[in-house]
C-alpha cells in the first residue's frame, strides 16, 4: 500500500513538473547565474576564485532548493489535495518523505550533476571535486527535509515566501558549515571524514523526525 501510494505521487509530480517544465528548470538556472555572477564579480581571477569555489557552490545548491521550497505543499494546499493526503490509507509522514524526496531529485541533483561544469567557471581544483560531491549528496536532502518543516508550518499563510527563507536559512546554517567546512579540510591535507560523518548522522536524524514533524504541521495548519 504505501509503495502504491508513493508510486502514484511521484506519478503525478512527474506529470505536472512536465506540464511545468519551464518552471522547473528555474532552480537550476538561478545556480548558475549565481556562480556566473560571482566569477564576473573576481573578474575571472583564477587565484581569487579557487579558494572560495566550493562555499559559493554549496550556496548556489542551497539557495537553488530554496526557491522552489515555498511550494512544496502549497498548490496541494489550494486545490484540496493535502486534505486527501490526510484521509489516505497511509501514514501522512511517508507521503511527506516522497513529495521532499521528489523536491531534492528535481532542484538539487540537477544542480550537483553539473557541479563539475560549474566547478570550472570557478576554477574548482580537481582534487576537491570528489569531497564536494559526497559533501552535497550528504547535505542536500537534509535541507530539503529540513525546508519541508519550514514549508509545513507556512502552508496556510498567503505570500510567505520570504517568511519560509526567513525560517529555513538559520537551520541551513549548520548543514552549510559542515559541508564546506569538509572540502575545505579535504584542500588543506586534513581529514574531511569528520564532517561528511556528521553528515550523515545529520541525514539520518532528519530521515527519522522531519516527516514527522512536518506532518505534525500540516496537521496543526488543517485542524
Amino acid at each position: 500500500m504505501m509503495l502504491h501510494a508513493a508510486r502514484a505521487l511521484m506519478r503525478r509530480d512527474l506529470q505536472l513538473l512536465w506540464a511545468r517544465r519551464g518552471d522547473a528548470l528555474q532552480p537550476a538556472l538561478f545556480a548558475l547565474l549565481t556562480v556566473v555572477l560571482f566569477a564576473l564579480s573576481l573578474g575571472g581571477d583564477a587565484k581569487q576564485l579557487a579558494p572560495v569555489a566550493a562555499a559559493v557552490l554549496w550556496l548556489a545548491v542551497l539557495l537553488a532548493g530554496l526557491l522552489a521550497l515555498d511550494n512544496l505543499f502549497r498548490s496541494d494546499a489550494e486545490d484540496g489535495s493535502l486534505e486527501q493526503w490526510m484521509l489516505a490509507p497511509v501514514p501522512l509522514w511517508w507521503l511527506i518523505l516522497v513529495r521532499t524526496g521528489m523536491h531534492w531529485l528535481t532542484t538539487a541533483l540537477p544542480v550537483i550533476l553539473a557541479v563539475p561544469l560549474l566547478g570550472e567557471l570557478l576554477h574548482l581544483p580537481h582534487a576537491q571535486l570528489p569531497a564536494l560531491l559526497a559533501s552535497l549528496l550528504l547535505g542536500t536532502p537534509i535541507l530539503s527535509l529540513l525546508g519541508a518543516v519550514v514549508a509545513a508550518l507556512t502552508v496556510g499563510m498567503r505570500r510567505a515566501g520570504i517568511l519560509v527563507a526567513l525560517l529555513a536559512l538559520p537551520l541551513y546554517v549548520p548543514v552549510l558549515v559542515f559541508g564546506a567546512g569538509a572540502v575545505a579540510a579535504h584542500a588543506q591535507g586534513l581529514d574531511a571524514s569528520g564532517a561528511l560523518l556528521l553528515l550523515g548522522a545529520g541525514l539520518m536524524l532528519a530521515l527519522v523526525f522531519a516527516p514527522m514533524t512536518a506532518a505534525a504541521a500540516l496537521r496543526i495548519a488543517h485542524a
